[in-house]
């Protein structure tokens, strides 16, 4: 089976950073061990980095969620922690200016995965953004997110952010009942 790990935007500035939010660094670890155990099967493993330049209030982006974060090359567009340790040159990486990464899509249509699993940050946002583009690219695959490797600042739409993935056919791990 030909799988792939997607660690979608666990990036400072996500984390600890402007658009940091508690709980943020709690998923650390569970990142970790998944990519460690992606790693030790063979399968890739695949970072996207939100990405955006000295213009990004300039952007429709910008305007609409006017806080700087993840310009390029600074602190906080850097991966976070041990997930920065655990990056190697072999792993493919996508800078993405916007929520979703078509590059990301266009690649994951020419490998033809089998399975692909996303993780990271921000679950109603880049991280649904990049399922459903995935879901779209591969739509054979079965593409998975792990509830236990994702979160928001905003609990109800993090929530229902997993139930809109699940009706678009994408199996959410991890999930704790209460929060079904």
């Amino acid at each position: 089976m030909k799988r792939a790990l997607i660690v979608v935007d666990y990036q400072k500035d996500f984390v600890t950073g402007s658009l940091g939010f508690p709980g943020a660094e709690k998923l650390e670890d569970p990142i970790c061990q998944k990519i460690t155990e992606y790693r030790a099967g063979g399968d890739e493993i695949i970072f996207t980095f939100d990405t955006h330049g000295e213009d990004y209030l300039s952007t429709q982006e910008g305007r609409k969620l006017p806080v700087v974060h993840c310009l390029k090359g600074t602190d906080g567009w850097q991966l976070y922690g041990r997930v920065a340790d655990l990056c190697s040159p072999q792993d493919r990486c996508f800078e993405k200016v916007t929520f979703g990464s078509l590059d990301l899509a266009e690649y994951v249509k020419e490998q033809k995965f089998d399975q692909i699993e996303l993780v990271g940050l921000v679950s109603n946002i880049c991280v649904i953004s990049n399922a459903v583009l995935c879901k779209a690219a591969a739509p054979e695959a079965e593409i998975l997110v792990d509830a236990g490797c994702t979160g928001s600042g905003m609990g109800e739409i993090h929530q229902k952010a997993l139930d809109v993935m699940e009706g678009l056919q994408i199996t959410v791990t991890g999930r704790k009942e209460e929060d079904k």
